[in-house]
């Protein structure tokens, strides 16, 4: 029996898109949500990182292109892209930890996009994550990459576990798949 839903599919695709209009309808609906999703920032056209932005409206960088070359020796990077892991952290973990601690009666919703490369840089998410899904109060709604490259160990377990429902996400069906959407997660909450 499914307890979590997660998207994938390529990037660019609409997840993040679709997470938010999910979270809207669930918001809307008195469920109680919380968690983050993933952002583009823009300047002037072209994409100069990412942001993580959680449903309590607070915001902070997750990744810049990096202006230099010359990379230290702590920095994490994927692509052009150097990631704030002390600034996701901060953001991230204590509304993990407060989704895992809460004691409600009525499960609560979880949102986390992504579980990706940039994410998993960090360590304590990756823990965190593997909590919130072993959990009995918390039923996650999550985006993952489609595989590329070398797989990421939390990915691929996510992808394989039986309690969770994995929904790709493409140009066909990104319009009409809402639905399907959160009549999994209804199903995932009893």
């Amino acid at each position: 029996m499914a307890k979590h839903v997660f998207l994938t599919g390529p990037p660019g695709v609409g997840k993040t898109t679709l997470i938010q209009k999910a979270t809207q309808a669930l918001k809307s609906s008195g469920i109680p949500i919380d968690g983050f999703y993933t952002e583009e920032v823009r300047e002037g056209g072209r994409r100069t990182g990412f942001d993580v932005v959680t449903l309590s409206g607070k915001r902070g960088p997750l990744s810049r292109v990096s202006s230099d070359s010359s990379a230290s020796r702590r920095e994490y990077r994927v692509g052009q892209y150097v990631v704030d892991l002390v600034s996701f952290e901060q953001l991230v973990l204590p509304m993990l930890r407060n989704v895992n601690h809460g004691s409600d009666a009525e499960k609560k919703i979880c949102v986390i996009d992504e579980i990706g490369k940039m994410e998993l840089f960090s360590q304590a998410f990756i823990q965190a994550v593997r909590q919130t899904l072993a959990g009995s109060g918390t039923m996650v709604l999550g985006t993952i990459p489609i595989p590329k490259g070398k797989p990421l160990d939390l990915v691929e377990e996510i992808r394989s576990r039986k309690d969770v429902k994995v929904f790709n996400v493409s140009k066909e069906n990104r319009n009409s798949i809402l639905q399907d959407i959160l009549a999994a997660v209804e199903s995932c909450r009893k």
